[in-house]
């Protein structure tokens, strides 16, 4: 169930790369904190246990991602994804429509954070809306559980735009804001 977790997150990051930047037939690299790969597996591996286990990716993934090479330092794992595996996700996976209308909407000049609640309710009206003020970000936004996005959306307004990372549950609970 990890790896399919793993593999899972590795093409929605992919994906909103591509909706960030465009797709380019290029090798990409992706990074990880030991404690998310954690998540995947429900373990409490080492970073040396963790880059054993990533050493051997199933066949599913290498299949469609090509060799990806897992390399660590300080447990932050970096994933070196080859070019077929950027081509892979833009030539047959579908596109995460919501990323892309919310990447081209937070790029917008005078983007609020009304127009980001609008859109997210464009895609389920019962979507949870906490405002935070952390310090960090203002706002946390995400679908109900049963919604097929299971990321919490973390937003700060910084006056002339505003910012938007994304995070797994288990993660954004790691960082105890």
């Amino acid at each position: 169930m990890g790896f399919e977790r793993l593999y899972k997150n590795l093409i929605d990051i992919i994906k909103e790369e591509q909706a960030k930047l465009g797709f380019r037939r290029e090798a990409i690299r992706l990074y990880y904190p030991l404690s998310s790969l954690n998540h995947f597996f429900e373990t409490e591996y080492s970073e040396e246990e963790m880059l054993n286990k990533l050493q051997e990716l199933p066949d599913f993934i290498k299949e469609t991602l090509g060799d990806i090479k897992v390399t660590s330092k300080k447990e932050r794992f970096c994933f070196h994804i080859p070019e077929e595996g950027s081509s892979y996700v833009h030539d047959n996976t579908k596109p995460n429509e919501f990323i892309k209308e919310l990447v081209e909407l937070v790029g917008q000049h005078g983007c609020k954070i009304e127009d980001i609640i609008a859109l997210f309710k464009e895609h389920n009206k019962d979507i949870v809306v906490e405002e935070i003020n952390n310090g960090e970000f203002d706002y946390l936004i995400r679908f109900p559980k049963e919604n097929e996005d299971p990321y919490y959306y973390c937003f700060h307004d910084e006056g002339c735009h505003i910012i938007y990372h994304r995070f797994l549950p288990a993660d954004y609970e790691d960082f105890d804001f």
